[in-house]
């Protein structure tokens, strides 16, 4: 008995629900409908045309496997006795030469010196022939803000190479 009342109190409040929504009072709905399908339909473009490129057939066995490396190709020095030169080392090669910055310079008796701060913040006073940096490097040049240096560093090969840095003032 109890199922029957909430069946019957369901349904009413259908019926309730559907006569409520069923009012004249439609009239904007109905309007805007009628603009909507009296516009003018946009034309649409048309998919464009699709391009078939042609399959390529990759023959892998004729060419080196990608995955394994290829032999190093060693580049003929034009100088096979380049070693670097056996030298009493100098304070500024503990340093590694990133962490080296010049901070000015300065001429006294017609030399100029450098004047180069370290990591741990001491200042060092270098010229031309010392060396500096860990890589070999030779002072080649002193001008009013920068340090040229010529490095011998190991080619990878067995050799070793020049290669030149530069250590220029820092703001």
């Amino acid at each position: 008995m109890v199922i029957l009342k909430a069946k019957l109190i369901v349904v009413l409040s259908c019926l309730g629900f559907i006569a409520g929504c069923s009012g004249e009072n439609l009239g904007d709905l109905h309007q805007y409908v009628k603009e909507v399908k009296a516009r003018q339909k946009s034309k649409i473009e048309p998919l464009p045309e699709i391009v078939e490129y042609p399959i390529y057939a990759y023959q892998d066995s004729e060419l080196r496997d990608p995955f394994i490396p290829s032999a190093p190709k060693r580049i003929a020095s034009s100088d096979p006795t380049l070693r670097p030169d056996n030298h009493p080392p100098d304070v500024l090669e503990q340093f590694p030469l990133d962490t080296l910055k010049m901070v000015g310079s300065l001429e006294q008796s017609g030399q100029r010196w450098a004047l180069i701060k370290a990591q741990d913040g001491t200042l060092y006073r270098t010229t031309k022939g010392r060396y500096m940096g860990q890589d070999n490097g030779k002072i080649i040049k002193v001008t009013e803000n920068q340090v040229l240096l010529q490095e011998i560093v190991p080619d990878g090969l067995g050799g070793w190479v020049k290669r030149e840095a530069v250590i220029s003032v820092t703001e």
